[in-house]
């Protein structure tokens, strides 16, 4: 009796035990889990979840977005990429191939784009040809008529205003070029190390309103961080005020998204005979897994999401601009010009219909002279950010790094010009808010680039499944 209790008893042990999880390994954690775990859900300071913005990118947006992308409109972008840097003269310029960027011949590029890079018609381009004649005269000639004579005053008062949030390159330098962004795309170069550090550095330390006292987590150029340099610093940044706490996610997720890019069209092999780009789950994992990171890549992934919610808010906003009657996505090619500006329209009115925008309502309010200040503050922060880009000594990344921070500068501008945007004209030139070509180019393919790194997400996720 007492040998089958015995029995009994040991037998009930090893069942508790199985059933807890004590007889039995766990499956190791998975790379995706690591990576993505932490992603998910809602975020800090939005109603939206990831989830949703997932759904919403990968499976309605993120196809018609590539193909409006690929239109002579939006391929080709005007850029100097040999302005000097305003802060140090000891650059190191990249003199890998892949660094390299190719220009456009003069005739690669449609008749309508080069005769009308501020243009959105062939009505509208009598009126500013002879505007810009009168600004290159550098006085508003009396001969011209009422009407010009106040379209040059306005669009001077527009290029020197104090909504602009980014420093533009200025399109009629002799040093300005076309480049085709379809043959010059986004992807790994090489360009890494103490340089590009150097970059990203100066852009946290000293422009998204950090103390010297606080220290960044993983920042490559501090030693000695531990644990409570990371609690020290989001304690610090909870504490922030919600638009300056923005600002750091609006820049952290746009590094985190630059370098989505770069794992994703990574060199994986450099022969004689091809080049051939792909997913490097390895460099993934080393800017985004959740152990290797010390937590960081997660937070990072989440600020990439962010940052797809401002902008996608300002394309919500903006609307009105694009559906005046007089505006065309002007190449010269009527038909091609019709055609893009219908698919334009769909993508924007399936952005509108989003049903988690941001609330940027939010954003400077209370005090007025208070939140004026603090929003001259923070359009000069990025408009500095706009000129470190000059800085970049690897001319692809300096190329997509200028139009990237020319488009966000541009939703940022979108979004705190709600009454210009309201008052708008339905037809005819809109003297208080309008868009340059450059404005409307670097917008829509900055907003591209977070689309493609949301999609590029879904694909690392199937990928890491299998990997411990």
């Amino acid at each position: 009796m007492g040998r089958r209790w015995g029995f009994l008893i040991g037998f009930l042990i090893a069942v508790g035990l199985l059933g807890s999880g004590h007889g039995e390994q766990r499956p190791p954690e998975t790379a995706a889990q690591r990576c993505f775990c932490q992603v998910s859900g809602y975020l800090d300071d939005c109603t939206c979840d990831v989830e949703t913005i997932d759904k919403f990118n990968n499976y309605r947006l993120f196809p018609r977005l590539q193909k409006l992308l690929e239109s002579d409109y939006f391929r080709y972008y005007k850029v100097n990429l040999k302005r000097p840097c305003p802060f140090w003269n000891d650059i190191s310029q990249c003199g890998r191939r892949d660094c390299a960027v190719k220009p456009c011949h003069s005739d690669e590029v449609p008749d309508g784009i080069k005769s009308a890079s501020y243009k959105y018609s062939e009505e509208a381009n009598n009126l500013i040809e002879e505007c810009e004649q009168a600004e290159r005269l550098g006085a508003v000639d009396e001969s011209l008529s009422e009407e010009t004579q106040k379209a040059v005053l306005q669009w001077t008062k527009h290029d020197d205003s104090s909504d602009n949030f980014c420093e533009a390159d200025d399109i009629q330098s002799p040093d300005a070029e076309y480049v085709d962004l379809l043959l010059n795309p986004e992807r790994y170069t090489g360009y890494k190390g103490p340089d590009a550090w150097k970059i990203w550095n100066v852009i946290y330390e000293e422009n998204c309103f950090k103390p010297q006292t606080i220290k960044r987590p993983l920042n490559p150029l501090a030693s000695g961080q531990g644990k409570s340099e990371e609690n020290t610093f989001y304690s610090w940044l909870e504490g922030l005020c919600v638009e300056k706490r923005a600002f750091y996610r609006l820049i952290s997720g746009l590094h985190a998204s630059i370098n989505v890019h770069l794992s994703a069209r990574y060199l994986l092999q450099d022969t004689w005979l091809e080049k051939k780009w792909g997913h490097n789950i390895t460099e993934f994992q080393q800017r985004f897994d959740g152990i290797l990171t010390e937590g960081e890549g997660p937070r990072r992934l989440k600020n990439l999401y962010f940052l797809y919610l401002i902008e996608l808010r300002a394309l919500s906003k903006v609307v009105p601009f694009f559906e005046r009657p007089d505006f065309q996505l002007f190449t010269g090619n009527k038909d091609q010009d019709a055609e893009n500006k219908m698919l334009l329209l769909e993508i924007l009115h399936e952005i509108k219909s989003f049903p988690l925008h941001f609330d940027e309502n939010s954003f400077f309010a209370g005090n007025k002279k208070e939140a004026n200040k603090l929003k001259e503050d923070f359009r000069l922060h990025f408009r500095n950010i706009s000129r470190i880009m000059d800085c970049v000594g690897c001319l692809k990344c300096r190329l997509w790094g200028k139009l990237q921070t020319q488009g966000l500068g541009t939703a940022l501008k979108i979004l705190f010009s709600e009454k210009l945007i309201a008052n708008m004209p339905e037809s005819g030139p809109s003297y208080e808010f309008h868009l340059t070509r450059q404005e409307i180019v670097s917008l829509f393919n900055a907003f591209g680039r977070i689309s493609t790194s949301v999609k590029e997400l879904e694909n690392f996720r199937n990928l890491l499944q299998s990997v411990h």
